[in-house]
């Protein structure tokens, strides 16, 4: 099975939390069945932590598992704490492939998006 993990900062406002877990559900939606699973797992602040979201899909069954880190710029969590998280359990889990895509604000769709946002699009 192949599953997708939506990573977001986390913050101490659970409704923030809550539309990070709302947006997962509507990405499993909209990928059809592409994944056999879409969750979301949290850098900080809130549960699951990144190492349990893996886990929590790997029990479930994924062998292949897409990280999608849900951030606007490249800094030391992008670039140093998310990696250092999905290590941790690449180390228990050799036999998983697990994937770090780039994040959020590296889309080259992001212009258009954030054009359209400001009425330009």
């Amino acid at each position: 099975m192949n599953s997708l993990l939506l990573v977001a900062h986390g913050s101490r406002r659970a409704a923030s939390n809550d539309e990070v877990r709302e947006l997962a559900s509507q990405l499993e939606a909209h990928t059809n069945g592409t994944y056999g699973q879409v969750a979301s797992a949290f850098l900080e602040l809130a549960e699951p932590s990144i190492p349990d979201g893996l886990r929590q899909a790997i029990h479930a069954g994924a062998r292949e598992i897409t990280v999608l880190p849900y951030f606007l710029s490249a800094g030391r969590h992008v670039v140093v704490d998310i990696p250092g998280e999905v290590d941790v359990v690449r180390a228990e889990y050799p036999n998983v492939d697990i994937t770090l895509v780039n994040y959020l604000g590296a889309s080259a769709g992001i212009v258009e998006l954030l054009a359209t946002l400001a009425g330009q699009g």
